[in-house]
């Protein structure tokens, strides 16, 4: 039953993933998020065989149907990635203990809200990939998410061993002044880097994230999922200096996929590492 439910919440997924694209491409130009997709290259509407997640990029062999431009490897390395987040975040849940079973209220709650949270994220993650910068209209939909979160969900974390779904995930109370710091905690180090450096070392973008994602996961995992980035990022990097030409010590390199992973990791592995 589970290995079911998995597949059709990774196909549910899918689907999302197909709109992110939209979503990402569109952001910021004239064009509205609704309407027909059409090719970027010639323009030609495209058919409902040419819109199915994942599949149609591998049967028309990685380029347009008409005009036979090359479609970016990321279209359906998005819908793929945010296949296995929904199917990864229904995992997560559905394992817990207690009353937190999956088609209750409470699991309709929180995967409701932290799909759309994640969403939001891969959608920052690429853009920020594609055009070295974080929206602030982002930025701060992912602040405004987390800083509702504080009041109905449990940041400091997900547990098994929780008594019951309200100490799980959905837990409408009262945040401390911890929680309310905690986004403007794991901000600081990037806003102390953004001024020291006048934007060289660290976009203020950066910054504006980390709010929303200390929020969302509270200090524990936050600072957890911040380590992680500054690892991959290093090792990603170095790995592109060393021996990719078109990089050099200089480079600018966009972090907010890093912090997304880490974030993404820390969030589903429930990590600590201090």
């Amino acid at each position: 039953m589970i290995i079911v439910v998995t597949i059709i919440f990774f196909f549910f997924g899918l689907i999302i993933g197909s709109f992110l694209n939209v979503v990402i491409a569109r952001l910021n130009t004239e064009r509205s998020f609704g309407g027909r997709s059409a090719c970027m290259s010639c323009q030609n509407t495209l058919c409902w065989y040419e819109l199915v997640p994942l599949a149609s990029f591998f049967v028309l062999g990685g380029r347009c149907r008409t005009c036979k431009t090359r479609i970016s490897i990321s279209y359906p390395l998005v819908e793929l990635a945010t296949g296995l987040i929904f199917a990864a975040l229904f995992l997560k849940f559905s394992a817990l203990g207690g009353q937190f079973s999956f088609f209750t209220p409470a699991f309709i709650i929180a995967y409701a809200y932290y799909a759309a949270i994640f969403a939001l994220l891969v959608v920052i993650a690429v853009y920020d990939l594609r055009h070295k910068i974080i929206p602030d209209s982002l930025a701060f939909a992912l602040g405004a998410l987390g800083f509702i979160g504080l009041f109905f969900f449990n940041n400091s974390g997900l547990s098994s061993a929780s008594a019951g779904w309200a100490q799980a995930g959905f837990y409408p109370h009262m945040p401390s002044i911890l929680e309310f710091l905690s986004g403007f905690l794991i901000a600081l180090p990037f806003y102390l880097f953004w001024l020291v450096s006048s934007g060289t070392w660290m976009g203020l973008g950066d910054a504006k994230l980390a709010v929303g994602l200390g929020w969302l996961l509270g200090l524990a995992r936050a600072f957890s999922g911040l380590v992680v980035a500054f690892w991959l990022g290093a090792i990603v990097g170095l790995s592109l200096v060393v021996f990719s030409k078109k990089y050099g010590i200089k480079s600018e390199i966009p972090f907010a996929p890093y912090l997304v992973l880490g974030a993404l990791l820390a969030f589903l592995f429930e990590l600590r590492l201090f």
